[in-house]
């Protein structure tokens, strides 16, 4: 497998480039979803925070049609760039892309030394018995508010104060999201093959998150070889928005370690 992202891909880039990469992977809500974590780590690192090709108006080529194309694209994307010892941070869809990677990586002599660690937080993607992922694409703006948040009220953005160009945006990123993830946001063969990871592994998961419950996530945890596992109070899907604090006294200690 190896795929080819475009060449005009945006990517923002932060931090000195001096310093050890980070790759900052964001979920279907796009990139804004992760400038928090850009932001926390250009103080330390050198982040690259790319937009998904065929989210917010990108172009996306035949040749991206799933989170594993995706990941492999990123991996020949670093890989060209002359990376080594890269951290991967995901959110949501973004925690599946960096675990696909790590797989990947770790099954190809090539990526050797390209991938250093992998934060996952909430990450989608596995099939785990007994505890499904939300129907995210039969939510409404209420119902998307109610599972994601802790706080549904901080979370609702309600449509009707939308733009026309932002609502068809935000149509435009939920049918790339659905052409690229399937309609059940997952890969039935991922879990079994996260016992392949050798790199540190930590996972991220807000206590209140209910698209892909903390049982989820633990279950993540069990199946990536010596992987650790920290809960977010008062957070849910997506913690560092919700709990930058706690999402960062889990995420700057590991990454202090490895």
């Amino acid at each position: 497998m190896s795929s080819t992202l475009p060449q005009d891909l945006p990517i923002h880039e932060a931090g000195d480039p001096a310093s050890r990469t980070v790759l900052v992977l964001h979920g279907g809500g796009g990139p804004q979803t992760v400038a928090p974590i850009v932001g926390h780590l250009a103080a330390t690192m050198h982040v690259l925070a790319p937009t998904h090709p065929g989210w917010d108006g990108t172009p996306r080529p035949e040749t991206i049609a799933s989170v594993a194309d995706l990941a492999s694209g990123y991996l020949n994307r670093l890989l060209d760039d002359g990376e080594h010892d890269v951290v991967l941070i995901g959110s949501s869809i973004g925690g599946w892309i960096a675990l696909e990677m790590a797989v990947q990586a770790a099954a190809d002599e090539r990526y050797a030394g390209l991938i250093g660690a992998v934060v996952d937080i909430d990450g989608v993607g596995v099939v785990v018995e007994g505890e499904p992922i939300a129907d995210f694409f039969a939510l409404d703006a209420r119902g998307l508010a109610e599972v994601a948040w802790h706080d549904p009220e901080r979370g609702y953005l309600d449509p009707e104060k939308l733009t026309d160009a932002q609502r068809a945006n935000q149509q435009a990123n939920g049918r790339t999201m659905a052409a690229i993830t399937g309609t059940g946001m997952n890969d039935p063969a991922l879990l079994g093959r996260l016992g392949a990871v050798q790199v540190p592994v930590l996972i991220v998961w807000g206590e209140s998150d209910r698209i892909v419950t903390p049982a989820y996530g633990r279950a993540v945890a069990r199946a990536v070889p010596g992987a650790q596992f920290v809960e977010i109070p008062e957070a849910g899907h997506l913690p560092h928005l919700e709990a930058p604090e706690g999402t960062w006294a889990a995420i700057d200690p590991f990454l202090a370690r490895d």
